[in-house]
């Protein structure tokens, strides 16, 4: 590429990967070239390559545009893309060009050689454990369509997962001019899509996704219209809590630093977090998971009316900001702030590892070569660089050097901000609203456990069934039901490295209806191969092998969806032994 096609031209729907021939003085010129192929609506991993002779000028040039990024970076507080990137000397191109095809986005290929098969391994399973828990497309998707639609927008379904959206609100387009960051938001769209594989179609569909101008100002409206309402908080209902005892749902926000400051003065945040967590009557607290709302539904009057004595209890209008706040301090904060110190330290030393190899590989050099250029001015020599230059370039670098380390120990000095409370819901569950409610009025599915204790024996049962199930696959079995994420265990196969994702219900024999949360609904699609949903029938104390069921649902939930009920017999007819 050069800058024939730098600006002005997008190639992020036929390509992938860049080649500059040509390296310019000025670095935001190699910026606008990437924009090209790296920019909304790509579906492929990017990479790009800087072809450069060394011992020339254009070697020279190279090594001017590092600086230039440098201080770029500096002044920007890091925020700079770095379009040189790392230097493989010796590297044919079309091994490099072949090796981006082929490997693609396959992490072992991605990290650094150094690492060892251990990390490679760890980093996988945190990648499938992040795609299971994404927000793109199910859950994105359903939010715009309703946000939307409320906003006067009119949107309809074309294809399946591909949609015409017919009028854009004015108040988009007149948000998108305030906070535009990139292209504007049109008034019409011929397709849109929230899944990357169907971009592809007659018209080819833009994908909405984090960072498109049309969803980033749906949401900068929606936050400006409903977020007051996060502290003036609300009343939801647990509909898969079968306990008595309503809990307090508290959101914090938390935020870690180190020790460089933004322009204003204010910390720099380098990890910020919304975490939830539950209070108890009793004093006590637990970790509420990663999402926990979206299995609550909100209460309706008639619910409100009969559980009015919970909503006005003495010890919600104790100190409960304090117990929230205390809590996040000795358990939510540490944790937060132990995840963050390893995952930068270790990326701060690698990084002056680098630093300190490229810059004193330099000021070698230059200051042999100021040496060798005074021997040669007293032999009488002519030279194009006088060892005044030479000696001027090592200083520069010397410097440089000090500053950048600088900069890297202020990166090491990480520390917590203060946990900030965001608003609060009380959660009802549905036993005491089973337990308030007229004895002719209550209806309890058949199969689940009346008594929470005989419930709770039936799920750990389940467990141990699922348990053994997969060691006899000879896989390894996690329990992980303790952190909410949207499954009960997370089982390695040791074969491949992958992980598999079971949700386990434990019912009686004559259990007729099983119930999924929007977590674990959203899980499963989102990883539709790793996902299992185990059924575990106890017929008189005695427990059958679990039923391994795939591929159970297949339509998008609605928004406001936050929990489906399936028929036992249905899900185990097309469900098979464990495999």
């Amino acid at each position: 590429a050069n800058d024939a096609a730098g600006e002005g031209v997008n190639l992020q729907r036929g390509a992938h990967l860049m080649v500059n021939y040509d390296l310019p003085w000025n670095p935001n010129r190699l910026e606008q070239r990437f924009g090209r192929i790296h920019r909304i609506g790509q579906t492929e991993v990017c990479h790009l390559w800087n072809l450069c002779a060394a011992n020339t000028r254009e070697g020279e040039v190279y090594r001017r545009l590092l600086e230039k990024l440098e201080e770029a970076r500096t002044a920007l507080g890091g925020k700079v893309y770095d379009v040189l990137g790392e230097l493989f000397e010796g590297h044919a191109l079309r091994d490099l060009l072949v090796d981006a095809i082929r490997y693609g986005d396959r992490p072992e290929k991605l990290t650094s050689e150094g690492m060892n098969p251990s990390s490679v391994a760890e980093i996988r399973e945190q990648m499938e454990r992040a795609a299971a828990r994404r927000l793109q497309p199910h859950f994105i998707g359903a939010f715009f369509r309703e946000a939307f639609t409320m906003l006067g927008g009119r949107i309809a379904e074309r294809e399946k997962g591909r949609f015409e959206i017919l009028r854009v609100p004015s108040i988009l387009k007149e948000r998108d001019r305030l906070i535009g960051r990139s292209d504007p938001v049109l008034d019409r769209y011929a397709r849109i899509t929230f899944e990357k594989s169907l971009i592809i179609g007659q018209p080819q569909a833009e994908l909405v996704a984090p960072g498109h101008p049309l969803l980033e100002s749906l949401v900068d409206v929606i936050l400006e219209r409903f977020q007051p309402l996060l502290n003036q908080g609300g009343v939801l209902v647990d509909d898969t809590d079968e306990s008595l005892d309503p809990k307090l749902l508290v959101y914090l926000e938390h935020a870690i630093r180190d020790a460089r400051t933004g322009r204003s003065g204010e910390p720099r945040a380098i990890s910020q977090r919304l975490q939830f967590l539950f209070l108890k009557e009793d004093g006590s607290a637990l970790d509420g998971g990663p999402a926990p709302y979206l299995d609550c539904r909100p209460i309706t009057p008639a619910e409100r009316l009969a559980v009015a004595d919970a909503i006005v209890a003495p010890w919600l209008s104790g100190n409960v900001e304090a117990q929230a706040l205390g809590f996040a301090v000795r358990s939510l904060v540490p944790d937060h702030l132990n995840e963050v110190r390893t995952r930068r330290i270790a990326e701060i030393d690698k990084v002056e590892r680098e630093v300190r190899a490229r810059l004193n590989r330099e000021i070698y050099y230059w200051d042999g070569r100021a040496g060798r250029l005074r021997e040669e001015e007293r032999a009488g020599k002519e030279q194009r660089i006088n060892a005044q230059n030479a000696e001027a370039t090592t200083a520069r670098l010397v410097e440089r050097l000090h500053r950048r380390q600088s900069e890297l120990d202020r990166e090491r000095q990480i520390s917590a901000l203060p946990p900030v409370l965001k608003g609060a819901a009380l959660v009802i569950p549905a036993g005491l609203l089973k337990a308030k409610a007229p004895p002719e009025s209550t209806d309890n599915a058949p199969g689940f456990a009346e008594d929470p204790i005989l419930r709770a024996e039936s799920e750990r049962k389940a467990m141990e069934a699922v348990f053994a199930a997969e060691r006899a696959l000879g896989h390894e079995p996690r329990d992980v039901s303790a952190e909410k994420k949207g499954w009960d265990i997370e089982s390695r196969d040791v074969r491949t490295g992958h992980l598999r994702f079971i949700e386990v219900k434990g019912r009686n024999a004559d259990g007729r209806d099983v119930i999924l949360t929007k977590n674990e609904i959203l899980a499963s699609l989102n990883v539709a191969e790793a996902f299992i949903l185990a059924i575990v029938q106890i017929d008189t104390g005695f427990v059958r092998e679990p039923v391994y069921i795939r591929r159970f649902f297949n339509r998008e939930l609605g928004f406001a969806e936050t929990a489906v009920v399936f028929n036992v017999g249905d899900l185990l007819s097309i469900g098979s032994g464990p495999s």
